[in-house]
């Protein structure tokens, strides 16, 4: 409940301070004596778009502070909790606008941002006034209404939930798709390279053996004539066979040379052993130097077939055999892609089939909530003298969405047999007026905590009707908190607590200020308001009788 509000320096409210009550709380004045700057000065405390110039003329910032009651389970609780705050049984709302245009917000004595007071001020107030600001006259927004009407809350989170794995199968579908297409366009370059690739079968460090193997090969044929000679010459035809002869002539004579010949014959063996290793060593080399010549042609056309290949492929050649994998698991792709494309293409039926089974479960569901509105607008507006009109909730086919496949409209009849419309084309002012407040009142039923301003919603009615709208404000304010801007004295008089908005001069200064009145203030003011400027003794009179009853 809004309990006060504090307006320091606003367009011309020098300073005020209002303490509103529970109940219906009126507020008369006459035309242009600062009501609808009362309603600015709240609605930019409570973050809604309004004037962009709003301080008082010669002051440097103007600043609003508005506090109200939070009960333990008030919506505005949740709120304050999301955005970082403490619970709290009351909310104070500070907000500054500095000359130059910057504003600055506060909750609790916390700076705040403007998302976090518009969030607060959905729970904490409701407004209609004479451009209706949360979209009755606009048929876009009338699905939503009547879903928080019908408190339709799972069907909707039911519905989005299968609206999202539908638009996620049709994504995964789509991607597939897309993949396989790419991959069908290339399947004859696929099929041809896996096929030279597996029949090449090129492995990682091939290249570099393949290479030193040639290299060898090549050099063997140039060295391996030279080797055999040195072959021949350390062999028994050469070297060897000499040392041999050597060593056995100087055995023979060293009987006789007095152990001259002994070191001579153990150098020579030793010579002997040693080329005999050599020799050992000449022939494996001859060995390895020793290879088919079609080994080499074998080895080059290898070599030159992998270098090809990693060339044709723009690719290393120790990669050959990863890209060659890379091929292959593309192809096991395509070739799999019949069974994985029905899978999808399954798993998107299914999407379908739950997303229209919990639209449908909605539109049923919001077929019900219409009835019970239009059931519930008839009540109310009897009562406001339009028992004749009739009020219908029409939804119709629109395309699916994350939201259902219904568009809703509310439209009116105002007398039987009369077409009917949208509401702002077929009701006339005054119809208009008393169609909003009965919807205003079917609409906010279930909101607790929640106090309505109405500004200006008599106008264009008067006398029986004027007095018709009065009870029925009267009666929403029996168990909320309601506050009124009217011209009417037939609903002034039902106030529980009435203000009257004063403009004055002084000093060539224009200011607005409010006054609470008291008892015999109303009768004058109600009085005013029937007969003008001029308040007679007759005025009084039937200004006593409206707040008699």
């Amino acid at each position: 409940m809004l309990r006060g509000l504090d307006i320091r320096d606003m367009l011309i409210i020098d300073r005020l301070e209002l303490a509103f009550q529970p109940g219906l709380n009126v507020l008369t004045g006459e035309t242009g004596a600062g009501k609808s700057i009362l309603l600015d000065s709240l609605g930019f405390v409570l973050g809604w778009r309004g004037r962009a110039e709003l301080v008082r003329a010669g002051a440097e910032q103007g600043e609003v502070t508005a506090w109200f009651d939070l009960p333990d389970d008030h919506p505005a609780q949740a709120v304050l909790e999301e955005a970082g705050w403490s619970r709290s049984d009351e909310l104070i709302l500070r907000r500054v606008n500095t000359r130059d245009g910057r504003k600055t917000a506060y909750v609790n004595d916390r700076r705040a941002s403007g998302e976090v007071l518009r969030a607060l001020s959905d729970t904490l107030v409701e407004l209609h006034g004479q451009h209706d600001d949360r979209g009755l006259l606009n048929p876009r927004g009338h699905r939503v209404l009547l879903d928080e009407f019908g408190g339709l809350s799972a069907q909707i989170n039911a519905t989005r939930k299968a609206w999202r794995a539908l638009a996620d199968a049709r994504k995964a579908l789509a991607a597939l798709q897309t993949k396989l297409d790419e991959l069908a366009a290339e399947e004859d370059f696929l099929r041809h390279a896996v096929a030279e690739l597996d029949a090449l079968a090129p492995e990682p460090g091939e290249d570099e053996k393949l290479d030193a193997l040639r290299r060898l090969m090549q050099g063997a044929e140039r060295i391996r004539e030279d080797v055999g000679k040195a072959h021949s010459a350390l062999g028994n035809d050469g070297a060897e066979g000499r040392m041999g002869d050597a060593i056995r002539w100087l055995e023979g004579a060293a009987e006789q040379a007095e152990g001259q010949l002994d070191a001579p014959i153990a150098a020579l063996e030793r010579a002997l052993v040693e080329l005999g290793e050599a020799t050992i060593g000449i022939e494996t080399a001859l060995d390895a130097l020793s290879f088919n010549p079609s080994e080499l042609e074998d080895t080059e056309e290898r070599l030159f077939a992998i270098r090809a290949l990693a060339r044709k492929h723009d690719v290393q050649p120790d990669d050959l055999s990863a890209f060659a994998e890379n091929l292959r698991t593309r192809l096991a792709t395509l070739d799999a892609s019949t069974g994985d494309l029905a899978e999808m293409k399954s798993a998107v039926q299914a999407a379908e089939t739950s997303y229209e089974t919990a639209a449908t479960r909605l539109s049923e569901a919001r077929q019900k909530a219409a009835a019970k509105l239009d059931k519930a607008m008839s009540a109310e507006l009897a009562p406001l003298k339009m028992d004749r009109a009739v009020f219908t909730t029409e939804i119709t086919l629109a395309d699916p969405g994350p939201d259902g496949t219904d568009a809703v409209a509310f439209t009116v009849a105002t007398n039987p047999g009369a077409p009917s419309g949208p509401l702002n084309k077929i009701a006339s002012g005054g119809e208009l007026s008393r169609f909003l407040l009965a919807l205003k009142v079917c609409l906010t039923k279930a909101t607790s905590g929640l106090t309505m301003i109405f500004d200006e919603i008599d106008r264009g009615v008067g006398g029986a009707t004027a007095d018709a709208v009065g009870r029925r404000l009267a009666a929403l304010a029996s168990d909320a908190q309601v506050l009124v801007v009217t011209h009417s004295p037939q609903v002034a008089a039902l106030g529980g607590h009435h203000w009257r908005v004063e403009k004055r001069v002084e000093k060539d200064m224009t200011t607005s200020t409010v006054v609470p009145l008291t008892d015999p203030d109303r009768v004058d003011e109600i009085a005013r308001m029937l007969s003008g400027d001029t308040i007679t003794d007759e005025a009084r009179g039937a200004a006593r009788a409206l707040l008699a009853g």
